[in-house]
């Protein structure tokens, strides 16, 4: 396969090198020609990741998006959700016709409220059955340090799926299947959400056994959600082996759900937790975002979710309140006052 990358970011960062390190060669886009100048000069990136190191005669990098594409046949799209049409929305009708999507998006496209694999539908007649999308507990901070970590790869079309899925395999780098197109890609865009929840928690001084309690919460509010939205397996206990690991079932205690959930919340790594642990400590919204050097998903993904629940009319109490924290301006403390007689 020739894969190319669109984004570099961390996450983008973290997936060209677990490629590379399999000795595969990739197109990646860049936006800065300044930043592919000193890639190729100190063979790092020099904003994200900057101690994992490449064989620069394996990166072909370029500012050209359209390049990148037309001399891939899998194109991997890491850029923020909230930035994702930017890059993509001016690119002909027609310019994947013939390739594999895989998306390493963990958000809702925030324009127009849909996830990428919808868009991509909407805009470029895109079907379903050439989109996989790469998510699970796998900090690129980890991948980077080559500490063992697994990676779900999900695709309607399951031989697909496990070719990709070779792909990224290396010693500190495990894969799992999975079918669940749309589950898993909610999950990840909750897990955002909820993690800033526990990061809100962290600032107002929530101590560790409140912490536990709310995130056993979040887990049944993020399976309440998939259930209402259609996703029947979403079932804990069950998973069916096979030789290439392939889970037939939704297991929702399996990594890409709870794992992804856990570390999320817990992890120092966690954009997400640590943009939530400012507001709880009395950071305004966009004083946090200023702070920070890398986008927090949670943030548009809690006012996307509070309109998408809309309709499918799930009970969502901890996700409701970070909304109501960062897009209504309700003072944390108060929220949480009111939250903790919702927990159980």
């Amino acid at each position: 396969m020739n894969f190319g990358i669109l984004g570099s970011g961390s996450w983008g960062t973290a997936l060209a090198k677990i490629l590379t390190d399999n000795g595969q060669a990739i197109h990646w886009w860049n936006r800065s020609e300044t930043a592919i100048a000193q890639f190729r000069l100190r063979h790092h990136n020099p904003q994200y990741l900057s101690s994992a190191r490449f064989d620069i005669n394996k990166l072909f990098l370029t500012t050209n998006v359209e390049e990148v594409i037309a001399k891939s046949d899998t194109i991997v799209i890491a850029v923020p959700s909230a930035f994702a049409i930017d890059a993509l929305g001016k690119l002909d009708r027609n310019i994947f016709k013939g390739k594999k999507i895989v998306s390493a998006i963990k958000g809702i496209l925030p324009q127009e409220n849909i996830l990428l694999n919808d868009y991509l539908k909407k805009e470029f007649d895109f079907p379903l059955e050439d989109y996989f999308a790469v998510l699970g507990p796998c900090h690129a901070e980890e991948v980077a340090a080559e500490k063992l970590s697994y990676l779900t790869f999900t695709g309607v079309d399951e031989a697909t799926t496990a070719t990709i899925a070779g792909y990224f395999e290396t010693s500190y780098l495990k894969t799992v299947l999975n079918k669940d197109i749309y589950g898993v890609q909610y999950a990840a865009v909750l897990k955002n959400i909820y993690a800033v929840g526990a990061g809100i928690a962290h600032g107002l001084d929530y101590g560790d056994n409140f912490l536990s309690v709310l995130i056993a919460n979040t887990a049944d509010e993020m399976a309440g959600f998939l259930r209402k939205a259609g996703i029947i397996n979403a079932e804990v206990g069950y998973i069916d082996h096979d030789k290439s690991r392939l889970q037939v079932h939704n297991n929702y205690a399996a990594s890409v759900y709870l794992g992804d959930l856990l570390v999320t919340c817990y992890s120092l790594f966690s954009r997400n937790r640590t943009f939530g642990n400012m507001i709880g400590k009395g950071y305004s919204v966009k004083a946090a975002q200023l702070e920070m050097s890398m986008v927090a998903e949670g943030y548009n993904a809690s006012q996307c979710m509070y309109l998408i629940n809309k309709t499918i009319g799930a009970d969502m109490p901890v996700a409701d309140t970070v909304y109501n924290i960062l897009w209504n301006g309700l003072p944390a403390q108060a929220a949480f006052r009111q939250l903790e007689d919702a927990l159980i």
